[in-house]
């Protein structure tokens, strides 16, 4: 119980700080997420709220990172886990084990303007960060997918990977949940996802 109220200030905290930020934008630009073994950096402009992982409905001949979808706010959102999708990418073939849910789970959503119905399950929020919170960054090898950004290096050696949320939006292998099922607009269980 002590972990869900510690979860739920921080994540208000966040909430304010990330509304704050927004006001700000020249100062900080990442919210700091944990994803399975992945340390990422979304950029604010491109992320929305947050929410506490509450029940997630399953969807059936789904892939194994899409987790179902889920009601925030009266509307129903895709959730897909971070981690299972950039595992899937990097090494295709190779099964995703999912992880169970913790009390620091939380959903983040795309902002609005990128007008796509999903949540990123992470396994952590780690906080808001700026561009002086790193000592080197690196531009992305050219094999890498299209929404990797930057990666940064904090002060401690950690390497933190940027995630261009609009551009994973367009994505065709994230907005393909299952074989013939997408979650873009008019496509079946994606009409109320992606729409």
């Amino acid at each position: 119980m002590a972990n869900r109220t510690a979860l739920r200030e921080l994540q208000t905290r966040l909430a304010a700080r990330l509304q704050a930020a927004r006001e700000e934008t020249v100062l900080v630009s990442w919210l700091a997420v944990r994803a399975g073994p992945h340390k990422l950096l979304f950029p604010l402009a491109q992320a929305g709220e947050i929410f506490m992982v509450t029940h997630i409905a399953s969807v059936p001949y789904a892939r194994d990172w899409f987790e179902g979808v889920v009601s925030l706010r009266g509307g129903l959102f895709g959730v897909v886990d971070v981690a299972g999708f950039l595992a899937a990418m990097l090494t295709p073939g190779v099964p995703f084990r999912a992880r169970p849910l913790s009390a620091l789970s939380s959903l983040v959503t795309f902002n609005e303007h990128l007008d796509l119905n999903c949540a990123l399950l992470v396994d952590g929020l780690v906080g808001l960060r700026r561009e002086d919170s790193f000592v080197s960054q690196q531009a992305p090898a050219e094999d890498m997918p299209d929404y990797y950004g930057n990666l940064f290096v904090d002060a401690s050696g950690v390497p933190w990977q940027e995630i261009k949320l609009q551009t994973l939006s367009q994505c065709s292998e994230f907005l393909g949940i299952g074989i013939g099922i997408g979650i873009g607009a008019g496509a079946g269980v994606g009409a109320g996802v992606g729409a």
